[in-house]
């Protein structure tokens, strides 16, 4: 038997109608899950939509069995937080998708013996144990099932020759390596068995209700903390880890729990990108360097945050150095002046602070300076903290389409202005009517690491010209939410959403193109028509006719305007006179333009005119463009506004910017080849 064998048993508990728990023989049983902290249970979704639709409207219609020593205790859950959760909740699907998770409360659990949940992934190949409930054998009873996990399909983790017993779905997941729970047992395959990890649960963050993902979490990091400093002889978590190979290293287990113990007393992080923040300041003075990681991660909790530090090294004169002792102090405290400097009195890091400072007693003095510059109230930032600032900006790519009309695509941080970070892509592409649909989290993905606190994240859409005209502004990214079901706020009325080209970023940027970048950072700028149309003679002498002006004309007078001019387009831009238009623009080496995305018939484009123009005149450079544009179309889209403030913004509705500087990545590498270019491409 397994040293986690015991720890685990008394906190995995039999999922079953209520009333059915203290019935082993009970035909109702459904499977098996374990308290996370007292009061909270995780399981499959599956496991517990056995139910029916009582348990997907929030009734406490999950049963919930335990044993505690020789006693058995029985109580009534409510399933918090699901997913996926079923469209129809009398209907559940055949087949639960990924990641299969649910969150159940249990009020009468307060002193349920827990599980520790590991903070980071696993590392294959690695011995684990499977637990779980079952009566496989015929008599309903705890299993304990060994052997080995090899990997990962790239959302489930994947054990060799090795499988979940019927009923274990739900179960821990136990990394011998770790000694902590990495995973949930979902389901049986051909040769082994696939395992949900933990990792998944940062999905439950994002639902609507998702604090109490948080909430749990806290709750665990608090018990643990508690059992370690308890004076119970029987064995802890803590203790058992601290006794395994290779978690000996300068973040003990006990230093961890009391840390992750004082981090669950503050305010919970609000997105991935402030805890990521205050990481790449960390690993920047640690290492002295600037360089990102090779991989993004998606951190929810100030806990997982250090959890990310574990292992850094570096260099030294002596070889390699581990850093993660430092590294973990100097993170703790970047947490305590994040914090306070956020929350103020409201949030009480003193317990933290005194922690870290006696911690820190044998660091480098370097080390121990920079702390102290952190945790001392009223002392000036170190060089190392950073301007108040969104962490990063995402860069949304979509390529031109392929054969089958599908648009490539790729999402991507964009860390300094120059650093790109990778993170979904789709070569193959979508049709444009669901551009929408399917980047919609990926979108939202990237903005929560984008974020840091409340300075969010701009959207740089580099667009082939024909998807100029689509509304990225208008698009929602997150659920209705509320008793009224009410949207969030648009993409562009809540952030600065901007359009650069995909065509010119597959060369070497042309020199008029530098040149007219670089008076427009500088500024003034002043308004000009795209299009400017040539009065012409008619049929008679008595009829005046408007002659289209040809790609050269416009090319030609966009080409000799004067530095700093932005075209200015009551209309479409991807199509039409406006494409070829914007084509001339663009070939002139302008990087800056402002259209509109909406409905071709404007009758109020002299008034469009006349205010761009006034919005123009008024930015400084080409970057104070975006804020007031921001604005303006939180303004149009007001709902409450009466009569006269919505024809006072009217003008504003659908507004496009292109700002499009040449040296900003990315640089060259298409998503695919460019067809032939057509009238009056550059």
């Amino acid at each position: 038997m397994s040293a986690f064998d015991a720890l685990v048993r008394p906190a995995l508990v039999r999922i079953a109608a209520p009333g059915c728990g203290y019935d082993p023989h009970g035909d109702r049983y459904w499977g098996t899950g374990f308290f996370i902290a007292p009061g909270w249970v995780l399981t499959c979704a599956h496991v517990v939509a056995e139910g029916g639709s009582a348990v997907w409207r929030s009734e406490p219609a999950v049963g919930i069995t335990w044993e505690d020593g020789k006693t058995t205790r029985e109580t009534t859950g409510t399933v918090v937080l699901a997913l996926p959760r079923p469209e129809r909740p009398d209907d559940p699907p055949d087949r639960w998708a990924f990641p299969d998770l649910a969150l159940v409360r249990v009020p009468g659990a307060r002193k349920a013996s827990c599980v520790r949940l590991s903070e980071r992934p696993p590392v294959p190949p690695t011995a684990v144990g499977l637990h779980g409930w079952s009566r496989e054998t015929g008599e309903l009873g705890i299993r304990h099932v060994h052997g080995t996990l090899i990997g990962s399909d790239g959302k489930a983790l994947i054990t060799d020759w090795v499988m979940p017993v019927e009923g274990c779905s739900g179960g821990p997941v136990v990394d011998h390596r770790q000694g902590a729970v990495i995973g949930l047992n979902k389901g049986r395959g051909r040769d082994g068995g696939a395992v949900v990890p933990v990792t998944a649960l940062r999905r439950l963050h994002d639902l609507p209700g998702g604090e109490a993902m948080g909430e749990a979490l806290r709750a665990h990091d608090r018990y643990h903390l508690a059992s370690y400093q308890s004076l119970d002889d029987r064995p802890d978590w803590t203790r058992v880890q601290g006794k395994l190979t290779g978690t000996q290293g300068g973040v003990s287990p006990g230093l961890r729990t009391q840390l992750y113990g004082h981090f669950a007393e503050l305010p919970a992080a609000t997105v991935p990108g402030e805890i990521l923040d205050l990481i790449d300041q960390v690993k920047a003075w640690i290492r002295d360097d600037d360089l990102p990681d090779a991989l993004e991660d998606d951190p929810r909790t100030w806990s997982e945050g250090a959890g990310l530090l574990r292992g850094l090294r570096a260099p030294g004169r002596d070889g390699v150095r581990d850093l993660d002792l430092d590294a973990v102090l100097l993170y703790a405290a970047h947490v305590v002046r994040h914090v306070g400097g956020r929350y103020g009195e409201r949030a009480d890091t003193a317990a933290l602070t005194g922690w870290i400072v006696n911690q820190s007693g044998d660091a480098d003095r370097h080390l121990r300076r920079e702390i102290d510059r952190l945790v001392t109230p009223g002392r000036p930032a170190p060089l190392s903290v950073r301007e108040p600032r969104a962490r990063a900006d995402v860069l949304l790519e979509i390529g031109l389409p392929l054969y089958d009309r599908r648009y490539p695509w790729r999402v991507k941080l964009l860390l300094d202005g120059h650093t790109v970070s990778p993170l979904h892509f789709d070569d193959r592409g979508v049709e444009r009517a669901r551009l929408r649909e399917t980047l919609r989290e990926p979108l939202a993905d990237a903005l929560r690491r984008g974020d840091s606190g409340p300075h969010l994240a701009a959207v740089e859409a580099v667009l082939p010209r024909e998807l100029f005209d689509e509304p990225l502004d208008t698009w929602r990214l997150e659920p209705p939410q509320g008793p009224d079901g009410a949207w969030a706020t648009t993409l562009g009325q809540r952030r600065i959403v901007v359009i650069r080209d995909a065509l010119r970023h597959g060369r070497e940027p042309a020199p008029e193109w530098r040149e007219r970048w670089e008076a427009g950072e500088h500024g003034p700028l002043r308004a000009a028509p795209l299009r400017g149309e040539v009065p012409g003679a008619g049929p008679d002498a008595h009829t005046a006719r408007v002659r289209r002006e040809t790609w050269a004309e416009t090319y030609d007078r966009l080409r000799e305007a004067e530095a700093g001019t932005v075209p200015v387009y009551c209309g479409h831009v991807g199509s039409g006179d406006g494409l070829m238009a914007m084509n001339a623009a663009l070939a002139a080496g302008h990087p800056l333009a402002l259209w509109r995305t909406g409905a071709h018939d404007h009758t109020d484009c002299a008034e469009f005119h006349e205010r761009a123009d006034g919005l123009i005149a008024t930015a400084l450079t080409a970057w104070d463009v975006r804020g007031p544009v921001r604005s303006l179309r939180t303004r149009a889209a007001d709902p409450a506004a009466g009569p006269e403030a919505r024809a006072r913004y009217a003008w504003a509705e659908s507004i496009a910017v292109l700002l499009d500087p040449p040296d900003r990545p990315p640089h060259g590498g298409r998503l695919e080849a460019p067809p032939l270019l057509g009238e009056g491409e550059p």
